[in-house]
């Protein structure tokens, strides 16, 4: 395993991620897997980016949102997995102290911006379904560049704090992250000094960014499953359960590993456990969102067997 320099001061200049080292049986198919993975990802989420901007019948709030949600999608893994796939593939698993600052800011400011953009559109859910007639009138452009800038902000702002905190953070020459990404939680175990108010800090945090919007999602569905049971139809039924089952599962499959990582000390011992529930939400689901939202969506397979038509016309042409 390569060293890493050291100041004077003990501060490292770079890290060893360790990752799956403990696995090198599994590495090789690691790589091979996430890389597929996110190829997957790329195509999927550029596909739904592309498609909610020329289709016309698709300008509406909810894929306003989705469009914006796959670009996040898009940079957040950009941000993690082609340095996973560097230290999978070579026995030397250094990342730079500066590669290291920007991976811990970029995943965590899009990590932050997506938890408010998913309660967001649970909301937009919301008003679509238990005020159909509303629609048109509450949704308007302004709110929702005005909501989707909030998320962004949002997810800047606590980037700001949560990074600057961990950063001062004295590790005295520690540099063996037992993880394969810069993260809060991870970082702080590195540090040779009580950590108590950083644990308090993220966890503050996590309230913020993981309970409220799960909070905020439950009442919004809670209003939604009010209104279902009102509807007497199995069709009409099926038609609103049809429209938020895809958000649901995204919320569940994404808040679901975020909680298991931010919601313990950072002194926690989950060790492995921690490393393949990281996967699923800077692997697994980025890649899954477009897939979910494609296969359970009429308009969007409609839209995209159109965008697939018209390639293939020009390419003949």
């Amino acid at each position: 395993m390569g060293m890493v320099r050291s100041t004077n001061e003990g501060n490292v200049t770079g890290f060893i991620l360790l990752g799956f080292s403990d696995y090198p049986q599994l590495q090789k198919v690691l790589f091979v897997v996430i890389l597929i993975l996110y190829l997957l990802t790329i195509l999927g989420n550029t596909t739904i980016i592309l498609i909610s901007r020329l289709e016309p019948k698709l300008h509406t709030p909810m894929y306003f949102f989705l469009s914006h949600l796959s670009f996040l999608d898009l940079c957040f893994t950009s941000s993690v997995i082609p340095q996973l796939l560097v230290n999978l593939w070579d026995p030397v698993k250094t990342i730079t102290y500066v590669g290291c600052v920007v991976q811990l800011c970029v995943s965590l400011a899009l990590g932050s911006t997506e938890c408010v953009l998913l309660a967001v559109m649970s909301y937009d859910r919301y008003v679509a379904i238990c005020r159909p007639l509303h629609y048109t009138l509450l949704m308007h452009p302004h709110l929702c560049m005005t909501l989707t800038s909030l998320s962004w902000l949002s997810g800047v702002a606590t980037t700001l704090v949560q990074s600057t905190l961990t950063l001062q953070l004295p590790f005295c020459g520690h540099h063996q992250v037992d993880h394969f990404i810069c993260e809060v939680p991870v970082l702080m175990k590195l540090a040779c000094v009580d950590t108590t108010f950083n644990e308090a800090e993220l966890f503050v945090a996590s309230i913020l960014f993981l309970i409220v919007p799960v909070s905020l999602i439950l009442v919004s569905y809670g209003y939604i499953a009010q209104a279902v049971l009102k509807i007497r139809s199995a069709t009409g039924r099926k038609k609103v359960l049809g429209t938020c089952s895809s958000h649901v599962m995204v919320v569940i499959i994404f808040y679901g590993t975020i909680m298991f990582m931010y919601l313990q000390s950072a002194k926690s011992t989950y060790k492995d456990q921690g490393k393949f529930v990281s996967l699923f939400y800077t692997v697994v689901t980025p890649m899954l969102n477009p897939l979910i939202y494609t296969l359970r969506n009429k308009e969007v397979k409609g839209a995209l067997g159109k965008f697939l038509w018209k390639i293939l016309l020009v390419n003949l042409t």
